[in-house]
């Protein structure tokens, strides 16, 4: 009986043993295959194909000639697939890049809140020295807005699954209304389960 405890015991170490995991920094550039969904390696192609296509746009490159740096504010890309996508990742990389372009200048309107109570504290509360506070209405109006859509068809049959994704964005011209840029970028993946269900 107690040679059948140490072999129980022994199995459970070993069993324990089996199950650790194990981290390894990876690649972050590198292509991710782990499922079908929306993963890092569509973001990025997304990201760089938006980005390229409106620096290279004769239109853009005319506005942004001559070292003007238009302002711009992006509107939230919607989601409008079947996922769970944290659209908020695809606008914020693509405003990075963009940014740091050197070409174009942005207003973040997530934060109008939080600037219109700092500057109510400075202006109202009585605490900030009148001559070291910023003024209402002194802020710079964006020119134009960047906005788009993230879209997607799964289908499926039998072990097999298909996911088409398709990004579309748009560059507005506040003032006329008018479209200056537009491009979309297509993904499709496919993924076929084993025999075993893997």
């Amino acid at each position: 009986m107690k040679q059948f405890k140490s072999v129980l015991i022994l199995a459970g170490v070993l069993a324990l043993t089996a199950c650790q995991s194990k981290v390894e920094y990876g690649d972050a550039k590198e292509v991710e295959t782990v499922n079908a969904n929306f993963g890092s390696t569509d973001l990025q192609a997304i990201t760089d194909k938006m980005v390229d296509s409106m620096l290279t746009f004769p239109p853009v490159l005319m506005l942004t000639a001559n070292n003007q740096r238009p302002i711009i504010f992006v509107d939230s890309i919607k989601n409008k697939t079947s996922e769970h996508i944290d659209t908020e990742s695809v606008t914020d990389s693509i405003s990075n890049r963009l940014l740091r372009s050197g070409k174009f200048r942005f207003i973040d309107m997530t934060k109008v809140d939080a600037v219109r109570k700092q500057l109510d504290y400075q202006n109202n509360s009585g605490m900030v020295d009148p001559s070291t506070a910023i003024k209402f209405g002194r802020q710079i109006g964006a020119q134009y807005m960047l906005y788009g859509n993230l879209s997607s068809i799964v289908k499926q049959a039998g072990s097999t699954k298909d996911v088409y994704y398709k990004m579309t964005m748009r560059l507005m011209d506040l003032e006329t209304g008018l479209i200056e840029w537009s491009d979309e970028k297509e993904i499709r993946k496919t993924k076929t389960k084993s025999l075993f269900g893997l």
